[in-house]
C-alpha cells in the first residue's frame, strides 16, 4: 500500500465540556495537522496523487480554522471540540474536495486519514475509505 501526505498547521481557541479539568477553560493549541492519502497502485508517472492538491486541499481546510474559537464555528455546533471532532471534520472537508468517479485519481485512493495534533505529545486521527469517491 503506497501512503502520501502532506502537513499544514493552524491556531485556534476552544474549551472542552464534560469532565475535563483544565480544559474546561477556554484555552489555545497551535494545532499540526496531517493528511495522508493511501492506494494500491501508482499512475504510470509513479504518483499515487499530486501532493500540490493535497498540499492545496489542506491548506483551504485549515485556512477557516486559523485564528478562530472552535467553539463558535457553525460546523462545530453542537459539539465538543475535541482533536478527534475536528480531525473528522478535516477529514470530509478533504474527501469532498478529491477527485471524484471516473477519474484515473480517484480509481487509485482507498483511503484518507487526518491526524490532529493539540500538543507534540497529543493527537487524535479519523480515517475512512474513499471508496464512495470512486462510484
Amino acid at each position: 500500500m503506497f501512503e502520501v501526505g502532506v502537513r499544514g498547521a493552524f491556531e485556534a481557541t476552544h474549551r472542552l465540556r464534560g469532565d475535563f479539568g483544565p480544559a474546561t477553560q477556554r484555552h489555545g493549541h497551535a494545532y499540526r495537522v496531517e493528511a495522508a492519502v493511501r492506494g494500491p497502485a501508482l499512475s504510470d508517472d509513479g504518483t499515487l496523487v499530486d501532493v500540490g492538491l493535497l498540499r492545496r486541499l489542506l491548506d483551504e481546510a485549515v485556512g477557516p480554522l486559523h485564528g478562530r474559537d472552535l467553539d463558535t464555528l457553525e460546523v462545530f455546533q453542537g459539539q465538543n471540540t475535541t482533536a478527534e471532532v475536528v480531525a473528522h471534520h478535516l477529514f470530509e472537508v478533504l474527501r469532498a474536495g478529491l477527485p471524484r468517479a471516473g477519474s484515473a485519481i480517484a480509481e487509485r485512493m482507498s483511503s484518507l486519514r487526518v491526524t490532529v495534533w493539540e500538543s507534540p505529545e497529543v493527537f487524535a486521527s479519523y480515517e475512512g475509505p474513499l471508496h464512495d469517491l470512486r462510484g
